[in-house]
C-alpha cells in the first residue's frame, strides 16, 4: 500500500515536470520554435483545432516559421488567430504559405520572459511539494489504520522527501536551461 502511494506520488511529480517543460516550450526565446504556436486554436468548420492539425508547420531558418495550410481557404483564419494571440507575432502570406519572422528580443522583454519562466517554475515546485504533502498524508492514514508500522511510515517519509528533492532539482534544471535560452543573444 505504501509503495503504491509513493509510486503514485512519483508519477504525479514526473507529470508536473513534463507539464513545465511543455509549458516553457511555448515561450519564445528569440529563435523560431513551432511549439510557440501550440496554444493557438483555430475555428475551422465549427471545430476548434491547433494549427499543427490543419497545416504543415516548419522552421526553415533560425528566425522564420512557415505555416502551409492543407486547405488554402484556411490561410486568413490561421493568420487572424496568430495576430489575436498574445505572442506579438506578425504573420504575412503569399497566398500559399504564411511566414512568421521571429523578431529579435529586447533586453527588457528577455527579463520579462525570465520572470515569467521563474514564476512557472515556482508554481511547479509548489505542485511537487503539494504532491509530497498528499502522499505523506496517505502514508500517515495507513499507519493510523495499522496497515503499516511507525518505522515504515518513517521510511516512506524519507523516500518521498528524496523524490521531492529530485524533482525540485529537475524543475530547477529546466528553469536554468530555459533562462539561458532566453538570455542568449
Amino acid at each position: 500500500m505504501m509503495k503504491e502511494s509513493i509510486k503514485e506520488g512519483e508519477d504525479k511529480m514526473k507529470k508536473t515536470v513534463e507539464a513545465l517543460r511543455k509549458d516553457l516550450s511555448t515561450i519564445r526565446a528569440g529563435r523560431a520554435n513551432p511549439a510557440i504556436l501550440d496554444k493557438i486554436q483555430i475555428e475551422y468548420y465549427g471545430t476548434m483545432m491547433p494549427i499543427n492539425q490543419l497545416a504543415n508547420v516548419a522552421v526553415p531558418e533560425p528566425r522564420l516559421i512557415t505555416i502551409q495550410p492543407w486547405d488554402k481557404t484556411a490561410i486568413p483564419v490561421v493568420e487572424k488567430a496568430i495576430l489575436k494571440s498574445d505572442l506579438g507575432l506578425n504573420p504575412s502570406n503569399d497566398g500559399n504559405v504564411i511566414r512568421i519572422i521571429i523578431p529579435q528580443l529586447t533586453e527588457e522583454r528577455r527579463k520579462e520572459l525570465v520572470k515569467l519562466v521563474k514564476k512557472k517554475a515556482e508554481e511547479s515546485r509548489v505542485a511537487v511539494r503539494n504532491i509530497r504533502r498528499d502522499t505523506i498524508e496517505r502514508i500517515k492514514a495507513l499507519e493510523k489504520t495499522k496497515a503499516i508500522s511507525e518505522d515504515d511510515t518513517k521510511k516512506g517519509h524519507d523516500e518521498i522527501q528524496k523524490l521531492t528533492d529530485k524533482y525540485i532539482k529537475e524543475v530547477d534544471n529546466v528553469l536554468e536551461i530555459k533562462e539561458k535560452e532566453i538570455m542568449e543573444v
